[in-house]
Order: C-alpha cells, then sequence, then structure tokens
C-alpha cells in the first residue's frame, strides 16, 4: 500500500465530544462541529483521541461519532480516527468500522494500565492495523497519559509493518520528532502534539499538528503554522506565546478544559456540543467569567493577526 504524506500535512484540530442536552451522543451536534472546523480551513480532524473524550465511552458512541463526521466530512478533510480501547478486542472491531467509514487513517495509543512488555504493545498495535488493511496507521506517543513511551527499539519493530505512517508526537521533548523522523525517513509523518509547543515542533520537523486546543481557534492555530513554513519564527512565537496564555487562563478553574472549551464555542462560534462526561467537571458559577475572558483573548488575536 502506497502511503501518501501530503494528505497529512498540516493543521489537525482533535475533534471533542458532542453530547445532547441529556448528556449523550448528538449526531446533529457532531455535524454541525464538523462542518464548523472544515469552514476554517484545517487540513483535516483527529476524531475519538483524548478530546473526544474517548475513554469514557462506549464502542456504539465512538462509532456514532464517527458515522457522523463522515456524512460531513468525506472528501473534504483528512480523517484519522482513534480507535484504540483498553482491550485488543473493541479496538479491532473500531478499526474495521473506521475502515468501513472510508477514513484516511486510524491512530492508536498504547494499552493503558498495565506495564506490558513491548513486544506485546507492538501485538496489540498490529493487531488494530491488521483489522483496517486497506488503511494507514498512526502510532499515538503520549508517556505522560498512557505511561508507555515509544522507544527506537518499538518503533523499529512497527516499522516494518508498510501501513505505518508517522507518529502522533505528544512527548515533551522535541528531539523526540528529530528521532522519529529521522528512523521514518523523508515521507514518514510526524505530527506535534503538545499545542504549546507547535513552533518549535515545526522547527523541530514535524509535518503539522493534531492538538486538543485548536478547535476553539484554528485561525491563530493556521496562522502558526504557515508563518513557520515560511521562516517568519518570530512572528510565528509571538502568536504562540499568546495560545499558550488563552491555555493557561483555561486551564485555570475548576472546570475540565474541555468543558471550558465547549463554552468559549458558544460564545464566540455559537456552536453548542453540550457538557462533558462525569467523571470530568463541567462548567461552575466561577468558570464562567474564565471562559468569557478566553473567548475574548481569542477574538482580540485573530483580529490583530
Amino acid at each position: 500500500m502506497t502511503i501518501d504524506p501530503n494528505k497529512y500535512r498540516g493543521i489537525f484540530p482533535a475533534f471533542y465530544a458532542c453530547y445532547d442536552d441529556d448528556g449523550e451522543i448528538s449526531p446533529e451536534r457532531v455535524q454541525a462541529l464538523t462542518e464548523h472546523l472544515i469552514s476554517k480551513g484545517v487540513k483535516g480532524l483527529y476524531v475519538g483521541g483524548s478530546s473526544g473524550e474517548c475513554i469514557y465511552q462506549s464502542v456504539e458512541d465512538r462509532k456514532v461519532t464517527l458515522e457522523n463526521v463522515m456524512k460531513v466530512a468525506r472528501g473534504k478533510a483528512t480523517i484519522i480516527a482513534h480507535v484504540a480501547c483498553n482491550n485488543t478486542k473493541d479496538s479491532v472491531e473500531l478499526a474495521k468500522h473506521a475502515e468501513a467509514q472510508g477514513v484516511d487513517a486510524i491512530a492508536s495509543i498504547p494499552p493503558i494500565y498495565f506495564r506490558l512488555p513491548e513486544y506485546s504493545i507492538a501485538g496489540y498495535w498490529n493487531d488494530i492495523s491488521a483489522a483496517a488493511p486497506n488503511t494507514d496507521f498512526i502510532i499515538y506517543n503520549i508517556p505522560q497519559l498512557a505511561g508507555t513511551a515509544l522507544t527506537p527499539s518499538l518503533l523499529t519493530t512497527m516499522l516494518k509493518n508498510p501501513k505505518v505512517a508517522g507518529v502522533k508526537n505528544s512527548s515533551m521533548p522535541t528531539q523526540d520528532i528529530q528521532i522519529f523522523k529521522a528512523m521514518g525517513g523523508k515521507d514518514f509523518i510526524v505530527f506535534n502534539g503538545p499545542d504549546e509547543q507547535l513552533v518549535s515542533g515545526r522547527a523541530m520537523g514535524a509535518d503539522g499538528g493534531i492538538g486538543g486546543t485548536y478547535a476553539v481557534m484554528p485561525e491563530l492555530i493556521l496562522k502558526i503554522n504557515e508563518l513557520v513554513s515560511k521562516g517568519e519564527i518570530e512572528r510565528a512565537r509571538e502568536i504562540q506565546y499568546q495560545v499558550n496564555d488563552i491555555i493557561a487562563l483555561m486551564v485555570s478553574g475548576h472546570a475540565n478544559l474541555y468543558a471550558v472549551m465547549k463554552e468559549v464555542l458558544r460564545i464566540n462560534e455559537n456552536v453548542n456540543i453540550g457538557g462533558v462526561r462525569k467523571p470530568l467537571e463541567n462548567l461552575t458559577e466561577d468558570d464562567l467569567p474564565i471562559a468569557q475572558q478566553a473567548a475574548a483573548r481569542i477574538r482580540e488575536a485573530i483580529a490583530a493577526l
């Protein structure tokens, strides 16, 4: 299978969980958020990951979300579906479903909780990949949450699988981007994960970014990416600092970050996708000024572009 790296080079907002007023998946709100983000000019969407509250959703919840993303996005954007569950059986089911929906790639974190040896992690990823034999596979490296890091030895094993197209790298050392790019070769895709270091990740060779805060300020993220591509690092860094200040504000309250960002979307874009699913914390009265201030800062920063 030939992998086309060009369809992965760019900015991919991590897609948020979209709930109705009773806390269930809302197909209508999934479609509305998909339309909204595509209208902003992003390269694609990363569906079903941390920002999608995947570990708090059932297999059926995740299928419904992806189906409704694809109803809008098919042929309009590159779609990467994160399919990992904490067991191979459910992950394989989601991988088969994602391929049937026509996604461009599937992605997976390693299994969490038990500290598995690298050969077990490789086996898990290869089983998932084999369930979607016509679809690219993206490794999701987020050791600070998964408890397992993508090492050079594990990546060496995974590169024997010709469907492995790249890595979503959310580890903090940007040198990991350099290492993974060198190991995978010129067409191997590495996405920068930590939103606060998109400039440095791109400078170290990342082909683009996948980020949880991108969806509330895609204009700023797209501008950073454009400026880095042009070599205008100083201006890109200025916008990155604004983005980082906004993120610091959004995580400063009682509520979970995603609850705050969903309120920002309501304020700035009139996009209502509900709250968050427990045990994540929803907005309190004291969090509303934080969301309002973050929304205002985003508007001001966009106006200054």
